[in-house]
């Protein structure tokens, strides 16, 4: 039985853990420097934003997707992905500062971008609850009897509490 119970929970350790550990597929940044492109998933046409923190000169970085880009010193820039681009696809990002690579992966999604004439916003308002249905009208029944159980209801506890207080006299 304890075999069992053991089995069990090692298998759902293992679980959970292959479930939250990180893809090992990625490209992974083996430099001193802090590289990095922001968001690492993006439609064609997007923008990323690329960082290069602790290098100590501009960082210059390349890709399929996008025109070469400097970043300056402890900075970060801009970049324009191809519209081109396949969605779906997966593009290395290479860093270059002072001689030391870097790579990372810059995923591309399955939709477009909106443009700024393609979306529209709503002015502000509250939330629209409602009353889900619920109130159809006023009853004289039923206010007569939801005000008869709730009388009820309060005689019953002043009737409870007044017993307890006397069965604890000292």
């Amino acid at each position: 039985m304890r075999a069992i119970r053991a089995a069990s929970a090692a298998l759902l350790g293992a679980a959970a853990l292959a479930v939250t550990a990180a893809p090992t597929a990625m490209a992974v940044n083996n430099t001193p420097y802090d590289f990095n492109v922001t968001p690492s998933t993006v439609a064609a046409g997007g923008r990323v934003t690329l960082t290069a923190g602790g290098c100590p000169s501009s960082t210059t970085v390349t890709s399929a997707v996008f025109d070469t880009v400097t970043v300056p010193r402890n900075g970060a820039a801009t970049a324009v992905v191809d519209w081109d681009a396949r969605p779906g696809a997966v593009y290395t990002v290479h860093f270059n500062c002072i001689g030391r690579t870097g790579t990372l992966d810059l995923t591309i999604s399955g939709g477009s971008t909106p443009t700024a004439g393609s979306t529209r916003t709503a002015p502000p308002a509250g939330v629209r609850g409602g009353e889900g249905g619920s109130f159809e009208g006023m009853n004289t029944a039923e206010i007569a009897v939801g005000g008869a159980l709730i009388a009820a209801a309060v005689t019953a506890t002043v009737l409870v509490v007044r017993r307890r207080s006397t069965n604890r006299q000292h």
